[in-house]
């Protein structure tokens, strides 16, 4: 069997081996589909990612890629996702959903993979709740570790891994730059796909803590600057945290904002190279 091919498609590889690209996909609730453009643009333009580290949504796209699934297909999974799907309301002691049902469903879509298995090197960024650490995951299951760090609190019970608890990563990192870089990139394209403008319409427990973390997103982004070589910037200000009905436009958005740096990427690309 052909290594370089997985679900039917070839996996990028890396033409320079000691040249690294790296790939910082940011959280952001159902805002993340961007990434899916963004990476099909990034695809399209023959810019090979080497790596990946997501946070929360980042790390359900980022870690699906780099398990193999082509974008069409990731695409295509959320096209049809509805919320039902991936929900199990449980009593909300900790928490409105189990998170069991996704876990599943993670585990079913990454072809239940683990991290030794992947041609792209991939990490997930989680929170410890307990302790307030950042925790990241790049070993063991894929789908156990994404669960991990989608764990929005107060939505999802905090997901219990190596005796810790852990919720979503976007609480302590909402874009993992400095975990690319970890995993050794020379170049580092981050994707932000959080809102710098917050929703007024508040009717329900999720509106409330998804702005309550684009508050925080926006708070941290005021006091430090991060340090990636480019930051993709999709325009997503009138799609909420937890719209699942505007995937193209999501997309759309995504591949748009990717078009828009594609020049500058290559120039750093070659510059960085020199």
């Amino acid at each position: 069997m052909n290594k370089d091919l997985i679900w039917g498609c070839k996996v990028m590889s890396a033409k320079d081996e000691d040249f690294k690209i790296g790939l910082a996909l940011g959280g952001g609730g159902a805002r993340g589909l961007a990434h899916i453009g963004v990476i099909e643009v990034l695809e399209r333009e023959d810019v090979n990612i080497d790596m990946i580290a997501g946070t929360s949504i980042g790390s359900v796209i980022g870690g699906l890629y780099a398990s193999g699934v082509p974008l069409k297909y990731i695409k295509g999974i959320a096209d049809v996702l509805e919320w039902d799907n991936i929900t199990d309301i449980t009593f909300p002691r900790i928490g409105l959903i189990k998170g069991n049902k996704f876990l599943s469903f993670m585990k079913v879509i990454t072809g239940h993979k683990n991290f030794s298995e992947l041609d792209i090197p991939f990490a997930a960024v989680c929170c410890d709740i307990e302790s307030g650490e950042k925790v990241t995951i790049d070993s063991g299951s894929i789908a156990r570790a994404i669960r991990g760090s989608i764990s929005i609190p107060g939505i999802y019970v905090p997901f219990n891994h190596q005796d810790r608890l852990l919720v979503d990563g976007g609480i302590i990192d909402k874009i993992p730059v400095s975990t690319v870089r970890d995993l050794g990139a020379d170049v580092i394209i981050a994707v932000d796909v959080g809102a710098d403008t917050i929703r007024s319409g508040v009717n329900n427990i999720f509106d409330v803590l998804f702005n309550t973390f684009d508050i925080m997103h926006r708070q941290f982004k005021s006091l430090h600057k991060l340090n990636s070589d480019i930051i993709i910037k999709p325009c997503l200000e009138e799609i909420s945290s937890f719209d699942l009905e505007n995937v193209e436009k999501c997309i759309d958005a995504g591949r748009k904002a990717a078009e828009e740096s594609i020049a500058s990427i290559k120039k750093i690309i070659e510059e960085r190279k020199k």
